[in-house]
């Protein structure tokens, strides 16, 4: 690789008039070398996918969008507990927390290269003059003398072609990546919690059921024995309902063992070890359901399908990835353009200390310098259709979360609508079923059917329970993957307006917030950035 480097440095003695001319002709000189400058076929082959029609699959339902506190609206307050516990306590999200504080850090280095440098320098040194090299034959040849040194410098890059400011624009867009992904981790953690929760609440109720069928089966046996005693009923009669008895005792033992397993998962989703399992009571998440205050929302708000860009964390990560790379294209191409820098020092240096402090020590320099790449063997042309090739690759991770993401909010939506349907129908067929079992005993209680019939109704009636429980859990289910899938209260705040740090400067203050960033292109400008913010 070969560079080029041009510098003029003007001494106490020079005019003035002079360093400003070496100023206009440096800036003159990048101006005509950054207008030469190739950069090769490199461009981006990708575009941002706009939201596609899902006006049927994602209808407005006038809903609203589920806030911070959307565990409190399941009306279990022991979810609220494990769902904090779980944030304060995951070695994941503390991870991902870490990895925004080392994104903040990396790019408080970037913001440092807007700013001048200065430093300040100083030593003693002891030396000999060789008798036979530049001093020969002076006063000054074989002698030991002492030189002290005392020296100040500033040197700032005028950023010509804003590339430290692109690359504090790609550093400030990974740290709010990184806050997004954060976000991203902590609703997934509290939506995992919430779901294992809503299935330990399932196993209960189902564990409900099966002990009751256990009950009923058992009666049903004792009534095989009695039959058979009455020489109504052979011996298959009662081994077919101690088999039965014996197969529903099996089912509870699986149930408890389910019970224990779950209880250990939400331990580990709170960062604790299985004991803290242990402690978890009932959940009372089914028994509130149909409670009005405790209805949690169940509706699509109606802005769903554009809102999604903006409330879902893991979209808004993939676009700030997008803008990252964006700026980091603009950063390579800068490689190819003349750096422009301005330096100046002042101090005191002496070859005796006796004058170190006098005013004829004093030295100082000052002026601009240009470096310009002249050939690097094909290096920056590489790195520039790299940096192309990562924004492809973060425009495809962009467009495949976003299809992702609106299919699993249709699925959801869709799933909760069938589920709702199916509660409905099935809690008629509960009701029926009840009314029968009611009909069977008061005709056994008047003589009219034996207890076979009513037993028999009994079990039509658990058999609908146990259904009515599995409908219910699976609602409560959807309805917590429903608050993943609408970003569970992750709000985006609108950024306020850069502002110039200087005239002429090209600089800018550029705002923290983690808003998701406006569709800008990079690489290529033209029909590129025409594609990109059509696409947006």
């Amino acid at each position: 690789m070969a560079t080029l480097a041009i510098s003029a440095t003007a001494r106490l003695h020079t005019a003035p008039r002079f360093a400003t001319t070496l100023v206009v002709a440096a800036v003159a000189a990048a101006t005509m070398c950054g207008g030469c400058a190739d950069f090769g076929a490199g461009h981006t082959t990708q575009t941002l996918a706009p939201v596609s029609a899902t006006r049927h699959s994602l209808p407005e339902e006038h809903g609203a969008w589920p806030d911070a506190g959307w565990a409190d609206r399941f009306g279990d307050p022991q979810l609220r507990v494990l769902v904090d516990e779980a944030v304060a306590g995951s070695p994941t999200l503390q991870a991902a927390i870490a990895r925004v504080e080392a994104a903040r850090a990396l790019a408080q280095g970037a913001r440092s290269a807007l700013y001048p440098h200065a430093e300040v320098q100083g030593g003693v040194a002891r030396e000999r003059y060789s008798e036979t090299d530049l001093f020969h034959g002076t006063a000054l040849a074989g002698k030991w003398l002492d030189q002290v040194h005392l020296s100040a410098g500033l040197t700032y890059d005028l950023d010509f072609w804003g590339k430290h400011r692109a690359e504090l624009q790609s550093a400030l867009s990974t740290v709010r990546e990184a806050d997004a992904e954060q976000q991203s981790a902590r609703l997934l953690l509290t939506t995992s919690v919430a779901r294992v929760y809503a299935r330990l609440a399932t196993l209960y109720a189902l564990r409900d059921v099966t002990a009751s069928t256990i009950a009923q089966r058992r009666d049903l046996a004792s009534l095989a024995e009695a039959r058979h005693a009455a020489g109504l009923d052979t011996q298959v009669g009662i081994t077919l309902q101690s088999a039965s008895v014996a197969s529903i005792e099996t089912e509870l033992t699986q149930l408890d063992d389910g019970i224990e397993i779950t209880r250990h998962q939400l331990a580990a989703l709170m960062g604790k070890g299985p004991d803290r399992g242990l402690a978890i009571e009932r959940p009372t998440l089914l028994a509130r359901r149909d409670d009005a205050s405790a209805q949690p929302f169940d509706r699509l708000p109606d802005d769903a399908r554009i809102g999604l860009l903006s409330r879902r964390p893991d979209l808004v990560a993939a676009r700030w990835r997008v803008e990252a790379a964006s700026q980091d294209i603009e950063v390579a191409r800068a490689e190819f353009l003349p750096d422009i820098s301005v330096s100046a020092m002042g101090g005191l240096t002496s070859i005796a200390p006796s004058d170190f402090l006098l005013g004829a020590s004093r030295a100082f320099s000052f002026g601009p310098s240009l470096t310009l790449p002249v050939f690097e063997g094909g290096k920056l042309r590489a790195n520039l259709h790299g940096r192309y090739a990562q924004y492809d690759a973060a425009v495809a991770d962009y467009n495949q979360t976003l299809v992702d993401a609106l299919r699993g909010t249709a699925d959801t939506v869709g799933s909760l609508h069938a589920v709702a349907t199916a509660r409905t129908q099935q809690a008629q067929a509960l009701d029926l079923s009840r009314r029968a079992w009611l009909l069977a005993t008061d005709r056994w209680q008047a003589g009219l059917a034996d207890q076979l019939a009513v037993l028999d109704a009994q079990t039509e009636v658990l058999a609908q329970q146990r259904q009515a429980a599995q409908l219910q859990g699976q609602q409560v289910d959807l309805l917590m993957a429903l608050v993943w899938d609408l970003g569970g209260g992750y709000g985006v705040p609108s950024p306020p307006a850069p502002l110039p740090v200087g005239e002429g400067s090209k600089q800018e203050v550029v705002s923290d917030s983690p808003s998701p960033p406006t569709p800008l292109p990079s690489g290529e400008r033209g029909a590129n950035r025409a594609r990109v913010e059509e696409a947006s």
